[in-house]
């Protein structure tokens, strides 16, 4: 991860040495951390699986009445905002707040959201959907330096460790859908929501009632600006805020901020920001020639990574929304609400970590090339798009449903791909990086994340003008050729990559 030395200057930033092994073994703030993630990814999840069918549902049914691949398309705004405000969460939690502060905030951002969604009016909506943005852009980037800071830089409980992280994101993701989805298909949408709340808010009393088992519990930021710099900073940023929603509600009053701009707005800033970046890196005095030869094969996994998550993504808009029009909801006599496939890519991706880690661990030395796991990992996330070609083909209207099974293997497709590419692209991030920018690593994560939305942002909008089988098919073609790529520049991205192997 971004940071993983542990500050050892005061005792009482510490957790008590009988933690260390508490918890299989395992640090006891792992158990807290952990914790956390799975009410943050079961509220967050569990509200994203039904986010996209609140915003095209009828408004007698209690939705905002929007055509499909408009829903889809604010949808992915959403994403893309959540993962630019995550850059901003790193740099706030590195310079002023701290890791521990940034986490608490953010959570409690996050619960004000939900509960903001719980309201029953459109306005509410919006505000929850910006209040939890902010609060996620807070807390994902620092929870998992929070976990480094558990261990030595050598411990080989590290993996291990992060191997039990990832599992609890994905216990929330599976579990957030099947509440969620259950409730907003029995009782309304904001009842959805509000168990998104009380779900985060499980997570923040955890959190805090477990923060004496956390590493580097600091009030104080871990490089923190001079106290002048960050007044001066925190006037800015509250200025900036100000003026920005300021100048914002003028252009929404005057009919020039339409929903419309706005998501083109951020589809454009999440193009902006990775080049920027990355031309930052390369023209920065502070990496070496040899740093500035390892971000090349970097930014080809960069953009792998941005074709594969841009298929991941729509996993919680169009194929939920092809699950509730075109999907049977039944699956041996039992009925259940369209949402629940969304658990189905949490629950493979549990299934299938613990699996594919043994695999690699057995192969040791001869397992594959990172920049090939990746690979793999766009080639089947392509292959799970692709699979939806056939059963909306051939049919002379769009009144017909297909076996939930389509839907579950698509995702078992796209779930071995999130396991193959995610720790891939995660671990060759942090170690492709200049030591320069080694803290602001996640930031570099997370603008593939924000890319991908952006652009899904955009194509989502074209579901409702072409044929299901032209969808699917073109975007899951250009993601295995996306794959295919990678793996003819294997030969060059294995010479270059070092020290990844």
């Amino acid at each position: 991860m971004s940071r993983t030395a542990i500050d050892s200057d005061t005792n009482d930033e510490q957790p008590p040495p009988e933690d260390d092994h508490a918890f299989f073994g395992q640090p006891r703030g792992l158990l807290t951390l952990s914790g956390l993630e799975i009410w943050e990814r079961f509220s967050f999840l569990g509200m994203q699986a039904i986010l996209v069918l609140y915003f095209a549902d009828t408004v007698a049914n209690d939705g905002l009445g929007m055509a499909p691949g408009t829903a889809a398309s604010v949808a992915a705004a959403y994403g893309t905002l959540v993962y630019l405000v995550s850059v901003a969460g790193g740099w706030l939690a590195d310079r002023i707040l701290g890791s521990y502060r940034a986490v608490l905030w953010g959570g409690i951002l996050i619960a004000l959201g939900h509960y903001s969604m719980a309201v029953p009016t459109a306005g509410m909506t919006w505000a929850g959907l910006g209040l939890i943005s902010a609060g996620t852009g807070l807390l994902k980037p620092n929870v998992a330096t929070m976990v480094g800071k558990l261990y030595a830089t050598d411990d080989d409980r590290r993996d291990a460790g992060f191997a039990i992280y990832y599992m609890a994101i994905n216990i929330g993701a599976f579990a957030g859908p099947l509440i969620t989805g259950w409730l907003a298909d029995h009782r309304g949408y904001h009842w959805g929501f509000s168990a998104a709340a009380i779900g985060m808010t499980f997570g923040l009393l955890q959190y805090v009632l477990g923060r004496r088992h956390l590493a580097g519990r600091k009030h104080s930021a871990e490089f923190a600006l001079a106290p002048d710099a960050m007044r001066r900073a925190v006037l800015l940023i509250v200025l900036g805020t100000l003026a920005v929603g300021a100048v914002a509600a003028v252009l929404a009053a005057a009919g020039w901020l339409t929903m419309d701009r706005f998501v083109d707005l951020l589809t454009l800033v999440s193009v902006i920001a990775p080049v920027v970046y990355f031309w930052v890196m390369f023209k920065s005095p502070r990496v070496t020639a040899e740093e500035r030869g390892r971000l090349k094969p970097y930014v080809v996994l960069f953009l792998a990574s941005v074709v594969f998550n841009f298929i991941l993504f729509q996993a919680y808009s169009t194929m939920i929304l092809l699950a509730s029009t075109n999907a049977r909801t039944t699956i041996l006599g039992f009925d259940f609400p369209a949402s629940w496939y969304a658990s189905a890519l949490g629950a493979f991706e549990v299934a299938l970590a613990p699996v594919v880690a043994a695999v690699w661990a057995r192969m040791g030395h001869n397992q594959p090339h990172a920049s090939n796991k990746i690979a793999f990992g766009v080639i089947l996330g392509g292959l799970s798009f692709l699979l939806m070609v056939v059963p909306t083909s051939g049919h002379a209207d769009d009144t017909y449903r297909m076996a939930a099974w389509w839907i579950v293997g698509s995702y078992l497709l796209l779930g071995l791909g999130d396991v193959l590419l995610e720790t891939s692209g995660m671990s060759a991030t942090t170690k492709l990086a200049p030591k320069a920018f080694s803290s602001q690593t996640m930031s570099l994560w997370f603008l593939s994340l924000a890319l991908a939305n952006g652009i899904q942002a955009q194509t989502v909008k074209l579901y409702d003008d072409v044929s299901k089988p032209a969808y699917f098919g073109v975007n899951g073609a250009i993601a295995v050729a996306a794959g295919l790529v990678v793996i003819a520049l294997a030969p060059w991205l294995r010479r270059t990559m070092h020290p990844v192997h």
